[in-house]
């Protein structure tokens, strides 16, 4: 990943327009999940992160800070995120219902 061309998003970016099915990668830039949709907004904001599965199938939606996201916007627009957490240690946390 050329981390070169990626640019942080704002403050007033971090919604769930522009978050939803952004993918989520470690800092290995291995793909962890995608952020399925925000729980509450300001500085409590919390994404639902669909992890695991294939093609969305089977994934397992857990709850994390989008502070624990470092949110970036890469040279052709996409919108994506990176974590410190590895795909297992989203996947050990508990599953998130709605």
């Amino acid at each position: 990943m050329d981390r070169t061309t990626q640019t942080p998003l704002s403050a007033e970016e971090l919604n769930e327009a522009n978050l939803a099915g952004a993918a989520i990668y470690s800092t290995e830039d291995e793909r962890v999940g995608s952020i399925s949709h925000l729980h509450s907004f300001g500085s409590t904001t919390q994404a639902v992160v669909d992890v695991g599965g294939f093609l969305g199938i089977g994934a397992k939606p857990v709850l994390i800070a989008l502070s624990d996201l470092n949110m970036m916007r890469d040279a052709t627009g996409t919108v994506f995120g990176m974590t410190s957490w590895t795909k297992d240690q989203l996947t050990a946390l508990p599953e998130h219902r709605d």
